[in-house]
């Protein structure tokens, strides 16, 4: 499975890459909004919003690239990574 991550905090983004590969997702991480996102961004099967770190221009960028495609989008106010491994859980199941 393609995960997207937007927002996060940029020390955890380590961690983040490694949790989703204890599950066998493959995982790009964004945590602060640059050019060329939606180039970089490919066409994920789940995209993982840290809403509390990232700005409505990052989101309305992200939200209007992936209009029309079967990605699935979960939203999450904290950044923490009991959270991504909630998330990965509730779509992936156990890791590996």
């Amino acid at each position: 499975m393609s995960i997207v991550i937007l927002g996060g905090n940029e020390c955890m983004e380590r961690r983040y890459k490694d949790l989703c590969d204890s599950y066998r997702c493959q995982s790009k991480i964004f945590t602060k909004p640059g050019g060329g996102l939606r180039k970089k961004m490919g066409s994920p099967d789940l995209m993982i919003f840290f809403t509390s770190t990232m700005s409505h221009k990052m989101v309305q960028g992200a939200m209007s690239e992936i209009k029309g495609r079967s990605t699935v989008i979960e939203r999450c106010h904290t950044s923490s990574l009991s959270a991504l491994r909630g998330i990965l859980e509730k779509h992936v199941g156990s890791p590996a």
